[in-house]
């Protein structure tokens, strides 16, 4: 009989790896992010195209995400996780060395499924291989070296940017290459394998709060995937979670709040960048602490705890504009968001099978979706109306995973 997880068990050493490979991949990431705008300018067009360069990275990623999906369940997560990374490696060098728009264009939107391919693969590996009982800290660990990557990255980029706008995209294609390098030696083929025994406890579709146990089907069988997913509440809900967490976290967050503190509070753009700081420091700090509420409390609590904070402190911007009421929704949506970084997840984690590339997949699909769709329709209820109308439709769809999350049963976290 396979032994327990006990909650003071270590982390798998594989959720170590993987967040190693998130920080240097964030902090890659952080160092080109700055250039591009620059680097495009230097083609002679316009800003509606430099936000084309933009948007066709994520475009791509989020059309090519189920694609990923199916490549983990036949190939397996650390083949398609090093592919993955060689291709956004590649591509961006080549993108730094592109002599017109166009072929920039096309080299960042390459990019983009090989960025889907590492982020399905990466998040599949981590469900797969933490226990049950450990998944929302393992969720959070690898979620905090994007974070400590998306800080450190940037100021980096910008000072590797005034040397010239090109350096950066090289920096970034080194970094991804390093990355690429430490999964395929530190993540064994051996040791890739679920720690779960194959019949797992599961979230009770009658919602009684008793875990029901089915066995976990082989990948890519019918038995099993995303359509014994999508037939779960706990599913739906980090789904609706997760659309607001692109929405706002990914999208709104950086496009909209930097106008709101110029244009709405008459503030300098330094404090912007505090509002950010403050929510990303909150988040950090906040991210192992949510985790191991998600695994000792339970989801569904954790959810409603990370979505009311995030809805409520989005939902203080619609009120009269004032700097200290801003700072103060920046960071309280910071910790709300290192509940929404870890728990969603976790949950995936809990309905999906051995392998659930393609469940993962539409997880991080809908996280796309809200990141591409938040920033126009905000953008859009700005100009027609004003910032506040833009927040509260943007606290409206995080209230959504509010509301989801009250919908679902009582998940039982196996100890």
């Amino acid at each position: 009989m396979a032994r327990r997880n006990s909650k003071a068990d270590p982390l798998p050493r594989e959720v170590g790896v993987l967040a190693i490979v998130a920080f240097v991949v964030a902090l890659g990431f952080g160092v080109v992010a700055p250039a591009i705008p620059l680097f495009v300018r230097d083609y002679g067009v316009g800003t509606t195209a430099v936000g084309f360069a933009i948007s066709a990275f994520a475009f791509f990623r989020f059309l090519s995400a189920f694609g990923g999906g199916a490549l983990v369940e036949r190939l397996g997560e650390r083949v398609v996780l090093a592919a993955g990374l060689a291709i956004v490696a590649v591509t961006s060098g080549a993108a730094g060395l592109a002599g017109n728009f166009p072929l920039f264009v096309a080299l960042r939107a390459a990019g983009g499924i090989g960025s889907a391919m590492f982020t399905v693969a990466a998040l599949s590996l981590l469900l797969r291989t933490a226990p049950a009982a450990h998944r929302g800290r393992a969720a959070a660990t690898y979620q905090g070296g994007f974070i400590l990557g998306g800080i450190a990255g940037p100021a980096a980029g910008g000072f590797l940017a005034e040397i010239s706008p090109r350096v950066p995209f090289f920096v970034y294609a080194a970094f991804l290459l390093v990355a690429g390098s430490v999964a395929l030696v530190l993540l064994r083929p051996a040791a890739l394998r679920p720690v779960d025994p194959p019949v797992t406890p599961a979230v009770d579709p009658g919602g009684g709060g008793e875990p029901s146990t089915a066995a976990v089907p082989p990948p890519g069988t019918d038995g099993g995937g995303l359509r014994v997913a999508l037939r779960s509440r706990a599913y739906l809900a980090a789904l609706v979670a997760n659309l607001g967490v692109g929405w706002v976290l990914f999208g709104v967050r950086n496009s909209l709040v930097p106008l709101y503190v110029t244009e709405e509070l008459g503030k300098t753009v330094a404090w912007a960048g505090a509002g950010l700081l403050a929510g990303s420091v909150a988040q950090a700090l906040g991210l192992l602490r949510a985790g191991r509420l998600s695994d000792n409390w339970g989801r569904r609590p954790s959810l409603l705890v990370g979505t009311g904070l995030a809805t409520t402190s989005i939902a203080v911007l619609v009120l009269p504009p004032t700097t200290a009421a801003f700072l103060l929704a920046m960071a309280a949506f910071g910790l709300g968001a290192s509940f929404l970084a870890s728990v969603p997840a976790a949950i995936v984690g809990d309905v999906s099978p051995a392998r659930g590339g393609k469940a993962v997949a539409v997880f991080q699909m809908v996280a796309d979706l809200g990141a591409v769709a938040g920033p126009l329709a905000a953008g859009w209820l700005t100009d027609t109306y004003s910032f506040q109308v833009a927040f509260a439709v943007s606290a409206g769809v995080l209230g959504l995973g509010f509301l989801a999350a009250l919908s679902m049963p009582r998940t039982v976290t196996p100890a």
